[in-house]
């Protein structure tokens, strides 16, 4: 008896500790050590032992100016971002999931950006953006003066953004289309029968049904927008006067840049809880979805 309840209950956890010791080693004691040193002073020489300092990073975090301003920039991104994450990818979906002829080729046009290297798409837009690019250029031929893209703080930012919109757009939409292709088509006949049609009948039917994807969608997001790093390092690295400049990167420079890793891991932890309360607010939200 004591043999079969042992075998019993123990052979899940053997099956499942190769998975969990690889994810301890690059996860959660990685983690530990960064909350660890986020109240202590370690930069500059590496080989020195971590000096305890308490909550002095965190004092410093209160006072530094530039971190409030990258603190910014991420909610603006934020707020920019996820909406039309959420209502575009989900037109485009509506658009992809009519049963047209060559519409496989459409979707496939529309997934594209999506499983392209941010590197490759990084590159590309700065090229587009640059002062003699092609969308100047496009201005040009219309009568309009050139922008600076990229060079002016007041735009800088938002076109950064459109680089991350453009790039998620195919893959939102797929999540999306998963979710139409499971409504029945014998609702919206229904729906036709009693007068609900063209647009009116994807908000009486599809936008009611399509919530528990919407609330994912925006909470993937919206994650993944205070996460941003590939697309500011790759076209302004922050710049102009850190304008465009997000946590994330600043966390970067902190830490490899100026190796004030103890600093640096006391942002991170700030994200962290930004994220934390983004992920809590899914599982809310989706539990609200469901006892609609």
């Amino acid at each position: 008896m004591p043999l079969t309840f042992w075998r019993r209950n123990l052979t899940p956890y053997l099956f499942l500790f190769p998975a969990l010791f690889i994810l301890t080693l690059t996860v959660l004691w990685p983690a530990v050590q960064a909350f660890y040193l986020s109240f202590t002073n370690y930069e500059y020489d590496l080989t020195q032992m971590p000096q305890w300092v308490g909550l002095k990073n965190f004092d410093r975090l209160w006072r530094d100016r530039t971190f409030w301003q990258t603190l910014t920039n991420t909610l603006l991104y934020l707020i920019c971002v996820v909406p039309l994450l959420v209502v575009l990818p989900l037109g485009m979906a509506i658009l992809c999931n009519q049963k047209l002829r060559g519409m496989n080729w459409f979707r496939a046009a529309y997934y594209t950006p999506a499983v392209i290297s941010m590197v490759v798409a990084g590159i590309a837009w700065k090229w587009l953006f640059a002062e003699t690019g092609l969308l100047n250029q496009f201005g040009e031929m219309l009568g309009l003066p050139p922008v600076s893209w990229l060079a002016n703080p007041k735009v800088v930012l938002f076109s950064v953004m459109a680089v991350t919109v453009w790039k998620g757009l195919g893959y939102y939409m797929v999540i999306y289309l998963a979710g139409l292709q499971s409504i029945p088509a014998e609702l919206y006949e229904a729906a036709a029968i009693d007068g609900s049609e063209g647009l009116r009948k994807h908000w009486d039917i599809t936008v009611p049904l399509m919530k528990p994807y919407l609330v994912l969608v925006a909470v993937i997001s919206a994650i993944s927008a205070t996460k941003v790093f590939e697309e500011v390092y790759i076209m302004t690295q922050g710049g102009p006067r850190n304008s465009s400049k997000t946590v994330v990167y600043y966390l970067y420079e902190r830490a490899f840049k100026d190796l004030e890793i103890g600093y640096a891991c006391t942002i991170a932890l700030v994200l962290f809880l930004l994220i934390l309360g983004l992920s809590v607010l899914q599982v809310s939200l989706q539990g609200l979805t469901r006892n609609d």
